[in-house]
């Protein structure tokens, strides 16, 4: 049995010592080895070595301090802005780095789960069964093809590992809030297996029509029959309904109306070492996202124009990929992929199906053990817009044992929605339309003081986006189409961070991002985009327990006014929300007894009142109470 390309695979380069947010039962004291991470390069590679920014989030963290959603992990994130509209459960939208919302690729366990054209909503992206999320800022279309043109947020699930275990957690809090989650995993030989099955519920911030409930089943198999070969099948469904009384402009003005998202996504993964130098691995990603809309008549004499009307619409991305990593005698690593996407819109709105193949190289190098390069590009033959070249390049530096100075440059596309391709009725889809495009650099310095007890990192990134898809409410050209290809921007700016430990198990973090967005054709900022944000979050450990306040604040933001016509341009005042939580273990596992654990969170501890969106007031203070029971190992 070899071990020597894997082996080599994760040494080729080395790595850093920056977490965004420190694992919940780490001492700020001691000297913790760095994160390897995936997103990046598809490879494993310690996050040193990688010339992009790259933040990883404990699940186990998330869990400890009552973080429910990943959204709400993505707010402490430089270069993240993390929009929601008003209640729990309300559409949630990201923008990194001053780009769109649909420019962010998301991964669960390598599934895509964007729908075509880049949306996601992550309201309903749990933490319950997370191990960790990776997240990379900057271009990544040369590995994830559409979608990925600020940057890849992937969500990796627990897995099974050692003796049978369980945890069963439970709690409830403000808003009539409840949740239980469950747990059961282990391995026996060659076998790894886990099974989650979590259920969250709120009665909402509204006082009709505003509860939201959420359920997740997941589960995960890992077969390993010998050192050289390994199988993987990865399993997660969501089933979410969401109750809104409110309109388009904010406005309470229904009683019963409200939306279901439902589905599953499965991964399935087989890899083989060949020798020493060549692995290959195979792998079949499916996702199937069921979308429902349904407002019945609020009474029997109900005979408003907007009364009664239901939607159904159900899309589903299969995709089927093989690469190899070839480990050359240089030190270096070539990967080299190909891909086929099947991509299918059925129901109310839309009946039409999509393909595109890929293929795809990047070469991974570490010049002796101070240089890393990277460099890759990428070709998507697209049955709409044809063919489509992406590219990067980036190097890292290790200046001394303990300065790291990195720089990246890179391309990103992501293609037409369904909708803007091929919609009929009020609008005219364009079946002729590109895919917006992006061109982005950033350079980096990374600096350990204080005997590696205080990082720092910068990172200045500067992006420009073409040929944004826009709606005309007038047709144009000779087939009368409603979306065209006109609109440019630009987004620059820079991302700080700082990780101490201060001494007596205390540890703070600290960011800071500035976003300079502007439109090619108005000059103006673009929507919903603060300039200025950051956040701080100290961290302390009391006994076996943890205590942890967090501080995020968001600059003044532009958004627009739907409830005035015409809509107007409006400026939302900047706010500061501070979070405290903490956990204690209360028993420990003895025998046939099980562990007991207690948390507590208080979200919004100020009770501000702001809005991230216009008319869409944000939860105030929220008083969540769980405990959890372990069992087993």
């Amino acid at each position: 049995m070899r071990h020597g390309f894997a082996r080599r695979l994760c040494l080729t380069v080395s790595c850093s010592t920056h977490f965004a947010i420190a694992a919940a039962a780490q001492q700020p004291d001691t000297v913790t080895l760095p994160p390897v991470v995936v997103t990046a390069t598809r490879v494993p590679t310690v996050v040193n070595a990688v010339s992009s920014a790259v933040t990883v989030i404990s699940g186990a963290t998330l869990r400890a301090r009552g973080i429910a959603t990943v959204a709400d992990a993505l707010r402490l994130t430089p270069g993240m802005a993390v929009v929601a509209t008003g209640s729990f459960g309300g559409q949630t939208s990201v923008f990194l780095r001053g780009g769109e919302s649909d420019y962010v690729k998301v991964l669960i366990d390598g599934v895509p789960q964007n729908q075509p054209g880049g949306f996601y909503d992550f309201a309903n992206l749990g933490t319950e069964d997370v191990e960790r999320i990776e997240i990379v800022r900057g271009p990544v279309s040369v590995l994830y093809g559409s979608d990925a043109v600020a940057g890849v947020v992937q969500v990796f699930t627990r897995s099974g590992l050692g003796r049978p275990s369980g945890r069963l957690g439970f709690g409830g809090g403000t808003y009539g809030t409840e949740w239980t989650t469950g747990e059961v995993s282990g391995s026996t030989g060659p076998l790894a297996w886990r099974s989650t099955l979590a259920r969250r519920t709120t009665s909402g911030t509204y006082p009709v029509n505003s509860g939201d409930r959420r359920i997740l089943l997941g589960g995960s198999v890992r077969f390993v029959p010998d050192a050289r070969s390994t199988a993987s099948l990865s399993f997660h469904y969501s089933d979410a309904v969401h109750h809104f009384p409110t309109d388009g402009t904010g406005q309470i003005s229904d009683s019963n109306q409200f939306t279901t998202d439902r589905g599953p996504s499965l991964s399935a993964e087989a890899a083989h070492i060949l020798s020493e130098r060549i692995g290959l691995r195979a792998s079949l990603d499916w996702h199937r996202e069921d979308s429902r809309f349904d407002d019945a008549a609020d009474s029997p004499g109900d005979t408003t124009a907007f009364c009664c009307f239901h939607s159904r619409d159900i899309i589903e991305r299969l995709l089927v990929g093989a690469r190899a990593d070839v480990q050359l005698k240089s030190q270096a690593t070539v990967t080299a992929g190909v891909e086929r996407e099947v991509q299918r819109e059925t129901g109310t709105t839309l009946d039409t199906t999509r393909g595109n193949s890929g293929a795809y190289a990047q070469l991974l190098a570490g010049l002796g053990t101070a240089v890393s390069l990277t460099a890759g590009g990428r070709l998507d033959d697209n049955q709409q817009f044809g063919r489509h070249l992406t590219g990067r390049a980036g190097i890292a530096w290790r200046a001394g044992g303990r300065t790291r100075l990195r720089g990246s440059l890179g391309t990103g596309f992501k293609e037409p929605s369904f909708f803007e391709n091929f919609a009929t009725g009020f609008a005219r889809g364009n079946p002729a339309l590109r895919p917006e495009r992006s061109t982005s650099w950033e350079v980096g310095v990374e600096r350990t003081l204080a005997g590696d007890r205080l990082a720092v990192q910068a990172t200045w990134f500067d992006q420009r986006f073409r040929d944004f898809i826009q709606y005309s409410s007038k047709p144009t050209g000779p087939d009368s189409v409603n979306y065209v290809n006109v609109g440019d921007a630009t987004a620059r700016g820079v991302e700080l961070s700082l990780h101490a430990s201060l001494g007596h198990r205390l540890g703070l973090d600290a960011a800071y991002t500035y976003v300079r967005s502007r439109d090619g054709a108005t000059g103006q900022g673009l929507l919903r985009r603060p300039a200025h944000s950051g956040s701080v979050q100290l961290d302390r450990g009391i006994g076996a327990g943890d205590v942890a306040v967090a501080a995020r604040y968001s600059g003044h933001r532009p958004d627009q006014d739907f409830s005035v016509f015409p809509d107007t341009r409006v400026t939302l005042p900047a706010h500061l929300v501070v979070d405290a939580s903490a956990w204690l273990p209360l028993l420990a596992r003895r025998g046939a007894l099980p562990g007991v654990l207690l948390t507590g969170r208080v979200a919004n501890l100020f009770d501000a009142r702001y809005e991230e969106v216009l008319h869409f007031p944000a939860p105030r203070r929220t008083l969540l109470v769980g405990g959890e029971l372990t069992f087993g190992r």
